[in-house]
């Protein structure tokens, strides 16, 4: 519900209230007045009666005075009986007894009393009454009314109305200071929040506990603190994206030269072969050997730098029909002694009538290395390395795990690992699991790693039909 709506709804709730109230007070009032009005009426009914009786009396009685005694308690505060000479010839007050009226003064009915009241009394009011018996005109009956009774009712009804306000007025009040303090209490944390993202806290998240405006003010800053992380997650890979480029140009320059050491070591190694080896026959299975191992290892570092000089440009697949357990005993020669110096022990779990593959076997040899190359290094104190391969007959897509026990990788890595340049060793340029990631995706496959701290990682990779 909208702010507006409601403070609507509280004002037409407060009017509607203060309404009801003053129209019960009013009907309590009406009533009382009408009562006391009544029994006024009875009182001075009475007296009139009880004048008229002694008017056309000869007998003299002091029932008026009697009566007035009852009387005064509803406002008769004199009654005069006068003749049609204007002679007072009877009055509760024996005082007023001889005294004259002018007649033509006499107005007949209910008139304001041209005598002030006494004490603190309203204006008193005169009800002059003729007496006709038969034809005959007998005097007049005057009553002289204070109407003390009904100004107390006024007066109690005016403070009951004053009183009614009064309490609505204070609802009113406690119920705008507690929807001042309601509605502040959150504009205060949005102000807060706002203050620490300005701050650089693009953590804050907005609280939206209502549909009013101010809910909606809570979503409109949600949404523009999300785009701010956005924005904040593109200006950091805008700068790592900068970074990497000026590291890669600097990592091409090196690679460049690199090679050029690398193709001398590999003639190097040809010369020693044609030299030494005719010398040596009783070692010269050993020594070609450790020669043919030597040129490897320099092919395979060429093969790399290669590569890396080539990162940002397309893939050139030589695609082949390879057997997937040649390409794993190949890449085991290479790593074979790294797995003994470091005592890990290496399950094939490959099945033998596993199809032959349509890859590039160097690319993909380079993938197994560094698959073994990062389960060795995640496991200095050894373990077990488990190399499988299957494949569904159904939808024609080879899957490749391998599975180590190391230490594992950590959860905010996770996503990390393909990245360049990212490592968490201290020796590495973060490009081995990059090159394989991408050379993967040109064999038209994919590849996920899931890890557990303490327990191991495993890396799959799936190759579909079309590689196979």
């Amino acid at each position: 519900m909208k702010l507006n709506t409601k403070l609507v709804m509280i004002m037409l709730t407060m009017l509607i209230v203060a309404t009801a109230m003053l129209f019960i007070l009013n009907q309590v009032s009406q009533n009382d007045l009408v009562g006391e009005i009544q029994e006024s009426s009875t009182v001075v009914s009475k007296a009139i009666q009880l004048s008229v009786e002694d008017l056309t009396s000869e007998v003299e009685s002091s029932r008026l005075t009697e009566y007035l005694q009852q009387a005064k308690s509803k406002g008769v505060n004199e009654i005069n009986i006068i003749n049609n000479e204007g002679e007072i010839i009877n009055s509760s007050d024996p005082a007023q007894v001889g005294k004259k009226r002018e007649i033509k003064k006499l107005e007949k009915g209910l008139r304001a009393s041209r005598r002030g009241g006494g004490g603190g009394s309203l204006k008193p009011y005169d009800l002059v009454v003729p007496v006709i018996v038969g034809d005959e005109q007998l005097g007049y009956v005057q009553v002289n009314l204070l109407l003390d009774n009904i100004r107390d009712i006024q007066h109690a009804n005016f403070v009951r109305r004053l009183a009614a306000t009064t309490i609505v007025f204070m609802m009113g009040m406690i119920l705008i200071i507690y929807l001042a303090r309601r509605y502040t209490r959150p504009i205060h944390r949005l102000a807060a929040g706002v203050k620490d993202v300005s701050g650089g806290d693009l953590s804050v998240t907005f609280q939206v506990g209502s549909g009013d405006e101010i809910g909606e003010l809570a979503e409109n800053l949600n949404e523009m603190v999300e785009k701010l992380r956005e924005k904040e997650q593109l200006e950091k890979r805008l700068y790592e994206a900068e970074h990497l480029s000026k590291v890669g140009q600097l990592a091409a320059g090196i690679a460049h030269e690199i090679r050029n050491p690398l193709n001398y070591i590999s003639l190097a190694i040809d010369h020693l072969k044609s030299e030494f080896l005719p010398s040596c026959p009783e070692k010269a299975q050993e020594l070609d050997s450790i020669a043919n191992n030597i040129k490897e290892e320099v092919r395979k570092a060429n093969y790399m730098v290669l590569n890396f000089m080539n990162y940002g440009r397309p893939l050139k697949l030589r695609l082949q029909r390879v057997c997937y357990p040649e390409l794993v005993d190949k890449a085991m020669q290479i790593m074979q002694d790294r797995l003994d110096e470091r005592g890990i022990q290496v399950v094939r779990e490959i099945p033998q009538d596993l199809p032959p593959m349509l890859a590039d076997p160097e690319l993909m040899r380079n993938c197994l290395c560094n698959f073994i190359s990062n389960s060795t290094q995640a496991m200095p104190e050894g373990g077990k390395l488990t190399i499988g391969a299957s494949m569904d007959p159904d939808s024609g897509l080879f899957r490749l795990t391998f599975s180590d026990e190391g230490t594992g990788i950590e959860p905010q890595d996770l996503e990390k690992v393909f990245q360049p340049y990212f490592t968490t060793k201290e020796a590495g340029i973060g490009l081995g699991l990059a090159i394989t990631e991408r050379i993967v995706r040109e064999h038209g496959g994919s590849i996920t790693v899931q890890s557990t701290k303490g327990e191991g990682t495993t890396f799959s990779v799936t190759l579909p039909a079309a590689a196979a």
